[in-house]
């Protein structure tokens, strides 16, 4: 294992950048300022350099697609270029947000991703697109087909496995602390069939987070729950194994890679390891997400920089 960098010291000044999306994508930031301002150039530029990197190209459309006046902004562009699968990707994903948001319409939103696809059948994005629309409104078997589409073009799909995690955690609630529940066996599986170096071996912490997310919101989150959720022997077995994962490829150059480092920390931490949780922290540097400190119904900020504190022994 490489050695940790210095404290992070000085680096709470940055705080205020906790839960930027973007994560430590800093070309996308650069592009994101632009593309907010209506100059649309720099977003394509950056589009056609990600290529057929599908991960990143999820996530760069998705950040994209959430910005103010994303709508307006991609439209503009398509009208320019009505040819660019570029353009229509990320319109179409920028209409999932509106709808999202309830300032456009599933129904307009899903005609957009198919165009989108149609454009280019082996991007995954436009039903990347699909997939969280149907999380939202759709029935389980749409949202179903509509993964099995993203993994049909890109098997390690992050952003999509983590979006079908969530859903199968919500499955039967009343069933509790279930070993053998639908989420967990999914996980595994998902990590077996994946390289060895893939970060979907995170992919079993994710559905113990997801997991206590939907017990906790059902049968209440009592002071010792979380530490409870974590301690049996299946949260060991998986936690240890993505630690050791972590320890031996760290995929420093996958995306969404700060998003499996947030969820290990805080599994970390629950489980009662803070000198493992601060190495990870380390790497977490100023890139927090909001899940899983939200869970299940927390100030994301203050658990974040209140878990971060204790397990760094700044509290």
């Amino acid at each position: 294992m490489s050695p940790p960098p210095p404290p992070l010291g000085r680096a709470r000044k940055r705080d205020a950048q906790l839960f930027d999306p973007a994560l430590c994508d800093t070309e996308l930031v650069d592009v994101r300022a632009r593309f907010t301002q209506g100059r649309w150039a720099k977003a394509r530029a950056l589009l056609a350099g990600t290529g057929d990197d599908w991960d990143r190209r999820g996530h760069r459309v998705v950040v994209l697609a959430e910005t103010p006046a994303a709508l307006a902004w991609s439209r503009e562009w398509l009208l320019a270029e009505p040819e660019s699968a570029d353009a229509a990707t990320l319109l179409a994903c920028a209409a999932v947000f509106a709808a999202l948001r309830r300032k456009g319409t599933p129904e307009a939103a899903e005609e957009a991703c198919h165009r989108a696809a149609a454009l280019l059948p082996a991007d995954p994005t436009p039903w990347l697109g699909l997939l969280m629309l149907s999380r939202a409104f759709g029935s389980q078997e749409e949202f179903s087909r509509h993964f099995d589409q993203v993994r049909a073009r890109h098997r390690e799909h992050h952003h999509a496995h983590h979006l079908m995690v969530a859903r199968l955690a919500e499955h039967a609630p009343a069933a509790g602390q279930d070993p053998l529940h639908e989420v967990y066996d999914f996980a595994a599986w998902a990590a077996e069939e994946s390289p060895a170096d893939s970060p979907l071996a995170v992919l079993p912490v994710i559905a113990h987070a997801e997991r206590y997310r939907v017990l906790a919101a059902v049968h209440g989150a009592g002071p010792d729950s979380a530490a409870a959720h974590w301690s049996n022997r299946r949260a060991r077995q998986v936690l240890r194994a993505a630690f050791d994962w972590w320890l031996e490829w760290e995929r420093e150059d996958h995306p969404r890679n700060r998003v499996d480092l947030n969820f290990l920390a805080h599994a970390k931490l629950c489980e009662g390891r803070p000198a493992e949780a601060a190495a990870l922290f380390h790497r977490i540097g100023s890139h927090a997400t909001p899940a899983p400190w939200s869970y299940p119904d927390l100030d994301p900020q203050k658990a974040f920089l209140a878990a971060r504190s204790a397990a760094l022994g700044t509290a």
